[in-house]
C-alpha cells in the first residue's frame, strides 16, 4: 500500500511540473512531451539537468541540442542507459540527429519515428526483433547504424525513397534472408556493412550502387560475384559460400572427328547430327577412357618437368659451390700493390650466372658474399684520407664505384621501390645491396642540396627582388608572418614569406632546414608549390610561386570584378581543388600533414580560378606556446577554429571543420566572422546551421550575386557537406575522400 502511494504521488509530482513547466520553458511543448516519455521509457536515468517536466533547451539538459526553442539532437552514447524506446520519438518536431549507441537499451525499433531524422544510430545495444518498415518514411535520412544488437528476421523491402541514405550498418545482428529490391534505389551509398549476419542468395542488386566501402563478410551468401563490386576500393567478402567456379573448356586434343561425338555442351542443333552415336554406352566408355588417358598424360609430364628444374637447381648450387671455392682460392694469393684492391673477375662470374638463369635467391646469397668480401679487402691510404673514413664505413656511392658490376646487376634484379609522395626527411630511400649504416649526412644543408632542387636565396637578391621589401610590393600579413611581392630579371613573379620572430625563434637552424625539406616534397595540383628559402643573417624567409589573382578571401569579400566571376559550377570546383588538396595532406602524405591554419585567406586562385592551398606543412613553426595560443586565437576568432581547437587539441578532423567553414563562405558570401553584422549573425556557423536543413531558409542564405543560378538539387548536397564537416564531435565529421567523392558528384 505504501509502494502504490509513493508511485501515485512521484506520478503526481511529474504531472504539476510538466504542467507548470509550459508557462516558462523556452522548448516547444511538444517537444517537451516527447523528452518527458523519452525519461520514463528510458527508466530515468540520472542526467546532468534531467528532471521532470524540465525546460531541455533553457536548462542545457545533457546530450540535447537545440536551435531556438526546437530540439534537433540527442546524442547520448555511451550513458549506459537502459529501458526501451517507446514510439513517442515521432512527437519531435525537427529533431535531426538521434545517437543512443553504445547502450544497455533493449525492447524492439520503435515502428514510428521522426521524418525529420537524418542520423540515426542504435548501434551497440540489446534491440531484438525485426527492422520495421517504417523506414520507408524517414527520406531525409543519411546515416542509419543499428549495428551490435540481437535483431533477426529478414531485410523489409523499405528502402524506395531512402536516396539521400549515403552509410548503412546492418552488421553484427542475426539477419537473414535475400537482400531486398530496392537496396538498388540508394542512389548515395557509399558505405555498406552487412557483415556477421545470415543473408542468403546473391549480391546483383548492388552492383550499380556507388559504393566505397562494402563488407558482407561472414554470412550465406552464393552465386558469382559481380564484376562490378569488384572494383570497389574497400570490398570485404570472407566467410562466404560464394561459387567462383569457372566450366572448363574441352582439351584441344579432343577434337571433334567422325568417329567420335561433340561434346553434350554443343549447341542442340549440332547435337542432331549425332543422334545414335552420342547416346551409346559404348562411346561413353571410350570418352571417358581417353579424358582418363589424358589425365595421367598431363600428370606424368608434370612430374617431368619438375624432376627437371630439381636437377637444374643442383647442378646450379654445385656449379656456385665451385666457383666460390675458386674466388676464396684467389683471394688468399692476392697481393695488394699500392693500395689497389685486387679482385677476383665478379663481372664474368655473374655474366654466367645470368645466361644460366640462378634463381633469385641465389643470387641474393651471392651478393651478400661479395659485399662481406669486399669489406674484409684494404684499400689505399689515398682512398681513406680522401674520404675521412674507413672502407668499410664508406658511403654508397664510393662502393657502388667500387664495385659497379656487381650492382649494377643486383640492381637490375631487385629494383628500389619508388619513395612515397610525401617523404619525411629523416628517411632515406638506400641501395638494398648496401647497408643502411653507411649512410651518413655531413649535414642538414648539405642534404636539402642534394635531394631536392630548393634555390638557396640571399638577402640582398631578395632584396633586390622585392625593392627592399617596400609597401608597393607588400601583399598580406599572415600569423606566420608578412608576403611580398618579388619580381626576378627575367619577368617572373615570386611570393617571398618573411617569417617572424615568434614563428622562428624556438627552432634551431637545422630544425627550420628540416622544414623546409619536408614541405619541398610538398607536390600537388591545389597546393602552392615552395621554390626556394633564405637562411641568412637571423632571417629566415620562404620563396613560393606567385598567383596574380589573389586570394578566395579578396575575391568573395574585396574584389567585386572577381566575385562576379564567381558562378556556382566555379564555387564548387573551388572547393573540390581545396578538397583534394586536404585530402592530400590528411591521406596520401606519409605521416598526415595537418594544415592547422586552413582559411578562404589561404587559399589562392590562379588565373582560371582554381584553388591552390598556401602555408601547408608550416604547423611545426607555430609548435612554440606563444605561437600556438596566437594561432588558436586568431583561428577561433576568426570563426574557422573547431571546437576542439581550444582544448589544445587539432587533427586532421579539424582541418574538415575549417574546410565546412571556407564551404559556408563560398555558399553564403558571407564572412567566417563579422562584427559589423547584429550579435545573432556574427558567426557564420552559428547562424548558418539551423538554415542548412530547411530549403526555404537556405534559399534565402544563398550568395544574391549569384541570382538563382544554381540547380536546387545541387545547392541541397552542397548544404549536406557543409552540416556534415561542422559537426561538433571531430568523430562525426568525414574524411576529405569522402568530400571529394561527394563534390566530383555535383559536376
Amino acid at each position: 500500500m505504501l509502494g502504490c502511494i509513493k508511485i501515485g504521488t512521484l506520478s503526481g509530482l511529474v504531472l504539476v511540473a510538466f504542467t507548470a513547466s509550459f508557462c516558462v520553458a523556452i522548448t516547444d511543448p511538444r517537444d517537451v512531451v516527447a523528452m518527458n516519455s523519452l525519461w520514463v521509457s528510458l527508466n530515468f536515468p540520472p542526467l546532468l539537468g534531467w528532471l521532470p517536466g524540465g525546460d531541455p533547451c533553457g536548462e542545457e539538459w545533457q546530450g540535447v541540442s537545440c536551435v531556438f526553442s526546437n530540439i534537433t539532437a540527442l546524442k547520448l552514447s555511451g550513458m549506459n542507459l537502459g529501458g526501451t524506446l517507446a514510439d513517442d520519438l515521432a512527437l519531435f518536431e525537427s529533431i535531426i540527429e538521434i545517437d543512443l549507441s553504445n547502450n544497455h537499451i533493449g525492447g524492439s525499433i520503435p515502428s514510428s519515428l521522426p521524418p525529420t531524422l537524418r542520423i540515426f544510430s542504435l548501434a551497440g545495444n540489446q534491440f531484438n526483433g525485426s527492422i520495421p518498415d517504417t523506414l520507408s518514411t524517414l527520406t531525409q535520412l543519411s546515416h542509419l547504424s543499428i549495428n551490435d544488437n540481437h535483431l533477426s528476421g529478414e531485410m523489409p523491402d523499405a528502402f524506395q525513397q531512402l536516396t539521400s541514405l549515403t552509410n548503412l550498418d546492418l552488421s553484427g545482428n542475426n539477419l537473414s534472408g535475400q537482400l531486398p529490391p530496392s537496396l538498388g534505389n540508394l542512389s548515395s551509398l557509399s558505405s555498406l556493412h552487412l557483415q556477421s549476419n545470415k543473408f542468403v542468395g546473391v549480391l546483383d542488386v548492388l552492383q550499380d550502387l556507388p559504393l566505397q566501402d562494402l563488407n558482407v563478410e561472414n554470412n550465406l551468401f552464393s552465386g558469382p560475384i559481380p564484376a562490378k563490386l569488384l572494383n570497389i576500393p574497400n570490398f570485404r567478402k570472407d566467410g562466404n559460400p560464394f561459387n567462383t567456379t569457372i566450366i572448363a573448356s574441352p582439351p584441344l586434343a579432343l577434337s571433334p572427328s567422325p568417329a567420335m561425338p561433340p561434346s553434350s555442351a554443343e549447341a542442340p542443333e549440332k547435337q542432331g547430327y549425332w543422334p545414335s552415336i552420342s547416346q551409346t554406352p559404348k562411346a561413353e566408355a571410350e570418352s571417358s577412357r581417353a579424358f582418363l588417358t589424358t589425365k595421367r598424360a598431363i600428370l606424368v609430364t608434370v612430374a617431368v618437368v619438375v624432376i627437371v628444374i630439381i636437377l637444374v637447381l643442383c647442378v646450379l648450387v654445385s656449379s656456385c659451390s665451385k666457383r666460390k671455392k675458386v674466388k676464396e682460392d684467389a683471394e688468399r694469393h692476392v697481393v695488394p700493390y699500392k693500395g689497389h684492391i685486387e679482385k677476383p673477375n665478379s663481372k664474368a662470374s655473374l655474366q654466367q650466372t645470368n645466361e644460366e638463369k640462378v634463381p633469385k635467391n641465389l643470387v641474393v646469397k651471392l651478393q651478400d658474399q661479395f659485399r662481406l668480401d669486399n669489406e674484409k679487402m684494404e684499400t689505399s691510404p689515398k682512398l681513406q684520407d680522401k674520404h675521412g673514413i674507413d672502407p668499410t664505413r664508406m658511403s654508397a656511392q664510393s662502393r657502388n664505384n667500387m664495385d659497379h658490376e656487381i650492382d649494377m646487376n643486383f640492381m637490375a634484379l631487385q629494383p628500389p621501390p619508388p619513395p612515397p609522395p610525401c617523404l619525411p626527411v629523416d628517411k632515406v630511400i638506400i641501395n638494398p645491396v648496401v647497408p643502411a649504416e653507411i649512410y651518413t649526412r655531413s649535414s642538414s644543408t648539405k642534404n636539402l642540396k642534394s635531394s631536392s632542387s630548393l634555390r638557396v636565396f640571399t638577402i640582398a637578391t631578395l632584396q633586390q627582388y622585392t625593392n627592399s621589401f617596400s609597401e608597393e610590393n607588400f601583399v598580406g600579413e599572415g600569423t606566420l608572418g608578412s608576403v611580398y611581392k618579388a619580381e626576378l630579371p627575367d619577368r617572373k613573379l615570386l611570393a617571398v614569406k618573411k617569417l617572424n620572430s615568434m614563428a622562428t625563434r624556438q627552432q634551431t637552424e637545422k630544425e627550420f632546414l628540416d622544414l623546409v625539406s619536408t614541405v619541398s616534397k610538398i607536390r600537388h595540383p591545389n597546393i602552392v608549390e615552395l621554390l626556394g628559402y633564405c637562411n641568412e643573417h637571423g632571417q629566415r624567409l620562404l620563396v613560393y610561386e606567385f598567383c596574380e589573382t589573389g586570394t578566395l578571401n579578396d575575391a568573395l569579400h574585396m574584389d567585386d570584378e572577381i566575385h562576379k566571376k564567381l558562378s556556382w559550377n566555379a564555387r564548387i570546383r573551388l572547393a573540390l581543388g581545396a578538397a583534394r588538396a586536404l585530402q592530400y595532406l590528411h591521406e596520401v602524405c606519409e605521416p598526415s600533414i595537418v594544415h592547422q591554419n586552413f582559411r578562404s585567406s589561404n587559399i589562392l586562385l590562379d588565373e582560371k580560378l582554381a584553388a591552390c592551398v598556401s602555408d601547408c606543412g608550416l604547423a611545426p613553426l607555430q609548435s612554440s606556446s606563444s605561437a600556438n595560443e596566437l594561432s588558436g586565437r586568431l583561428l577561433s576568432t576568426s570563426g574557422y577554429g573547431a571546437p576542439e581547437f581550444e582544448l589544445g587539441s587539432y587533427t586532421c578532423k579539424s582541418d574538415v571543420y575549417s574546410f565546412g567553414v571556407v564551404m559556408l563562405e563560398l555558399l553564403t558570401g558571407r564572412k567566417s566572422y563579422d562584427r559589423s553584422r547584429s550579435r545573432g549573425e556574427q558567426s557564420l556557423v552559428r547562424w548558418a546551421i539551423p538554415r542548412l536543413h530547411d530549403i526555404d531558409s537556405l534559399c534565402g542564405m544563398v550568395d544574391p550575386s549569384l541570382n538563382g543560378s544554381y540547380p536546387a538539387k545541387s545547392l541541397s548536397r552542397f548544404a549536406d557537406i557543409i552540416a556534415r564537416c561542422v559537426q561538433w564531435e571531430p568523430e562525426f565529421r568525414p574524411a576529405m575522400s569522402e568530400i571529394v567523392q561527394d563534390l566530383l558528384r555535383m559536376l
